[in-house]
């Protein structure tokens, strides 16, 4: 015979098991919190929906028949089974373990060993897979727990955190600017190469501000385009022409004199670094400690 096995129908299995295990519907129905008379009612809808009598009742104690017994232990496995698996679901909210899967432009690979690596020691359980692309990773078809994105955010559908915001700098290598100069105004940016990072085939702008000046926005243009950030910066430092770089990426390389900054006196409008993953709430321990890791190490 084909059972029908609803909803009711496992919650009545449950129900059966937790009388058996207590050793009386009274009992069962205060844990429940149903009356006594409903607790009987489930049981011999129960009965009704196996076709075999399961319980032998009688005024001072209830006992499982045989049939009874054997179903009664497939129902508590079911039931133990269920509670396990509600016990790991909180594990895996409430403490980091199992494989987080991170997407991050090739630019901040970099930046994820120190900022993780406290973690990672403090939770062996806790894997790492990374994804070191500058495309857009589809979030989900790649199931990725978290993404970083600097910059404008194309998919609205995406939850988004910001973290941080970095300065952008324009630089050069100290070769180029020896050999060809350096632009002293922000039009003079046109008559020279610029190393362009690119995952759309648009226009690139660079936008300027400076104190008591209106802001200047410029079309700029260069032979090298490139989706990777770390092509372009190598471009750069083969004195192949300027280059917008992220602060923290410009920073070493201005410290041990490998590059020059262009145009020192103008800023650009800085960019957001965002944590982004596919859904708001109910986040697991490994997601919402990573994106807490990263956000501490990013303020310092």
């Amino acid at each position: 015979m084909k059972l029908d096995f609803t909803i009711d129908r496992l919650k009545r299995m449950a129900l059966f098991a937790r009388v058996v295990e207590l050793g009386s519907m009274s009992a069962a129905a205060r844990e429940l919190d149903m009356t006594p008379s409903a607790v009987s009612q489930q049981l011999r809808q129960l009965e009704s929906e196996t076709g075999v009598v399961l319980l032998h009742r009688s005024t001072r104690k209830l006992t499982t028949t045989e049939i009874g017994q054997a179903y009664y232990e497939d129902c508590a496995a079911m039931l133990h089974a269920a509670r396990n698996a509600d016990g790991r679901l909180g594990d895996l909210r409430d403490t980091p373990r199992g494989e987080l899967r991170v997407a991050v432009p090739v630019g901040f690979a970099s930046h994820l060993a120190p900022a993780l690596a406290p973690l990672l020691r403090a939770y062996p359980e806790l894997s790492l897979r990374v994804f070191a692309d500058d495309r857009q990773i589809d979030l989900i078809a790649e199931r990725i727990d978290l993404a970083i994105r600097i910059g404008r955010l194309l998919d609205s559908n995406l939850i988004a955190r910001r973290m941080a915001e970095w300065r952008h700098l324009l630089v050069a290598s100290a070769a180029y600017a020896r050999e060809h100069g350096l632009p002293a105004t922000p039009e003079e940016l046109s008559q020279h190469p610029m190393l362009i990072l690119s995952v759309i085939n648009q226009p690139e702008y660079v936008e300027l501000y400076r104190d008591g000046e209106p802001s200047r926005r410029v079309r700029v243009s260069g032979r090298i385009v490139s989706n990777s950030s770390r092509t372009v910066k190598e471009m750069m430092l083969q004195d192949l022409g300027i280059v917008r770089l992220p602060e923290p990426d410009a920073a070493p390389l201005l410290a041990d004199g490998r590059a020059v900054l262009v145009l020192p006196d103008w800023t650009m409008p800085p960019l957001g670094v965002f944590a982004v993953t596919a859904q708001r709430d109910a986040q697991p321990a490994k997601v919402r400690m990573a994106i807490a890791a990263l956000q501490e190490y990013l303020r310092r």
